[in-house]
This record gives C-alpha cells, structure tokens and sequence, in this order.
C-alpha cells in the first residue's frame, strides 16, 4: 500500500516543475534582452497612415506580450524592424440581401509584412518572418475595425514565433 501515494506524489512534481518552467521562461528571448525598439516599418503600400499604426500597436503588444520594456534605439538590447509589403482592402466577404439594412456588405482587408528582431549585442536575428499575414473582417465603411482586428493578427503571430524560438 505505501505504493499507492507515489504516482499521486510523481504527478504532483511535475505538474509544479512544469509550472515554474512556464513561468521562467519569459519572453522567449535570450536572458539578455531585457528591451527592445521598434522602429517604424519602411511602407509599401499607397496608404501612409499604416506605418504609425503598425508602430504604436507592435510596441504596445510586443511589449506587453513579451515582457520587454520599450527603449529607444540607441539604448536597446533588441531592435524590431521591417517593411509593409501589401495592405488590399474592401475583399468582398458577403452582401446582405436586405437593402434596408444599413450595413449591406462584409469586406476583408489584408495585411503582409516582413518582419526581423535582431539582438543589438550580438547582430544576431531573433526572429524574421517574410510574408507575414493577417486578415480582418469589418462593415462596409468601417475599414479602421478591419485594420485593428489585422495587425492585432500580426501581432499575435509575431509573438507566438519569437516564444516558439527559444
């Protein structure tokens, strides 16, 4: 019978070892990046506004999602950099068959980057992504919750691969 408490007691432990690895595993980066800067995306597409928008909303989510602070560059231990390589709007998703509907039309719009962060220290890359994508539906006339819903994406897969990584 003083067998029976060891599988329970076995469980236990790793079930704890496992969460102090979640825990100390950070940001998915090397130890030493502690902070990071962002800087804005070169823009190919015919829409300038993209650029800020990308900026502000890459710095507020990778900071908060990775745990690194925001720095400027030449302070920096990792330095986030890329290129808008396509934004398509108004995709045609579905019609209303009401005309008296206000809203008639769904439409998507789609979002691509390339994306590199590179340790400052070492010149090495920590993550890179070409062709990134992310897509977001909206109303007709409301393009803004369509590019929101895109680059929160984006976002999303940026910090998911850079975790995966390390």
């Amino acid at each position: 019978m003083p067998r029976s408490g060891f599988p329970k007691v076995l469980v236990l432990c790793l079930a704890l070892t496992g969460c102090v690895y979640s825990l100390s595993s950070g940001s998915g980066f090397p130890s030493s990046v502690k902070t990071m800067a962002v800087l804005p995306f070169d823009n190919e597409t015919p829409s300038p506004e993209l650029t800020q928008e990308l900026t502000q909303e890459l710095r507020k989510g990778l900071t908060s999602r990775l745990g690194l602070r925001d720095a400027p560059e030449s302070r920096a231990h990792a330095r986030v950099r890329g290129t808008i390589t396509k934004y398509e709007v108004d995709i045609p998703v579905g019609f209303s068959a009401d005309p008296s509907l206000a809203t008639s039309a769904r439409r998507k719009l789609q979002l691509v980057i390339d994306i590199e962060i590179v340790e400052e220290a070492t010149g090495r890359v920590l993550y890179e992504r070409r062709g990134l994508s992310g897509e977001g539906e909206y109303n007709e006339r409301d393009e803004a919750a369509g590019r929101r819903t895109a680059i929160q994406r984006v976002i999303t897969e940026i910090v998911e691969g850079a975790q995966s990584q390390w």
